[in-house]
């Protein structure tokens, strides 16, 4: 009887709505990499090598997008390029990431790979990540990938190749709400 009327109780009560997605910087913004594009929201696509924000993204991490959109595959890459000002004729990875993120006013001077290690928090972001280690750096924003491997052709640049080595041996740093 006691089976019967919590079994009855069960069906009578309406389910609850599934929770939205948390963001991530897969390409699928299915979470699991931190960067995507936040919560409920697409990530950002890719079109002829520049990519396009999604419309609910806030507007500092748009600011990010248009920044590394300016020196996508129209710049050239170079050691050490872009760690003296933000204005380069090549940037290197780190260069590259100190560039989009002075677009968006996280960061007020270019910083080499190690720096990224005290920049901002640990863990991952809601809309963008930053991946570093002694030797490179990347950033995801919005589910895509800004940064001068992975890329087609020389020089910084977007991919959709999110994750493809191991993070394990990587840092990674966030803005909080971002």
């Amino acid at each position: 009887m006691l089976l019967a009327a919590t079994c009855a109780a069960a069906i009578a009560l309406p389910a609850a709505p599934a929770a939205a997605g948390g963001g991530g910087t897969s390409a699928s913004g299915s979470g699991d990499g931190g960067g995507g594009g936040g919560p409920s929201c697409g990530d950002a696509k890719i079109v002829h090598g520049k990519a396009k924000a999604p419309d609910c993204a806030p507007h500092r991490v748009k600011e990010v997008i248009w920044a590394a959109n300016d020196i996508a595959k129209g710049t050239s890459y170079c050691y050490g390029g872009g760690h003296s000002s933000f204005k380069s004729s090549c940037y290197d990875c780190s260069g590259s990431v100190s560039y989009a993120l002075h677009g968006g006013h996280f960061v007020k001077s270019p910083m080499d790979s190690t720096g990224f290690y005290r920049w901002g928090k640990h863990g991952k972001g809601d809309w963008f990540t930053v991946y570093t280690n002694s030797g490179h750096a990347f950033l995801v924003v919005a589910g895509v990938r800004f940064d001068t491997s992975m890329t087609r052709g020389q020089g910084p640049g977007w991919s959709s190749r999110v994750h493809e080595e191991n993070l394990r041996d990587f840092k990674k740093r966030r803005k909080p709400r971002y």
